[in-house]
């Protein structure tokens, strides 16, 4: 369900490239739909979001999320934590319900501390760990009921 987002305007961080609400297309581009609607938003803008955790300290970004092809409905974030161009990184996906967006940080805010999700399940990028069929009940397990089942 998209989140409703208090009225108040865009962000200092965003410019307004079509009046808002229409699905206005991109003229460069090849007939797709221009960033955000009031109540969507592009997959590629979520992407590389920054996220933080609750005292408003920067932990990493989210790299991509994961959608329930039944359900439609996001199920986790992964997110993206260390590393230096390229080197070092590490994935954490999460539960996409436990990100909520901050419009002051421009960002996602996770509400789970430093040491829970340094412990979290995670991957390296040469890693595909969803195609294990067990892997969503390991995260499931791991943070307490709060990610989706797949």
């Amino acid at each position: 369900m998209p989140t409703d987002l208090p009225s108040g305007g865009p962000s200092p961080n965003e410019r307004s490239l079509r009046e808002p609400g229409t699905m206005q297309l991109d003229p460069a581009g090849d007939g797709v739909a221009l960033d955000e609607t009031p109540r969507l938003i592009a997959s590629n803008k979520v992407e590389g979001t920054a996220v933080y955790d609750r005292e408003a300290q920067h932990l990493g970004s989210v790299y991509n999320f994961m959608v329930d092809k039944v359900s439609g409905q996001v199920a986790y974030a992964v997110l993206s934590f260390g590393g230096f161009l390229g080197f070092g990184e590490h994935y954490h996906p999460v539960p996409w319900k436990a990100l909520t967006y901050d419009l002051r940080l421009g960002g996602y805010v996770i509400d789970i501390d430093a040491d829970t999700l340094a412990g979290a399940p995670r991957h390296g990028p040469d890693e595909d760990p969803f195609n294990d069929p067990s892997y969503g009940g390991r995260l499931d397990d791991y943070y307490g009921g709060r990610a989706p089942t797949i």
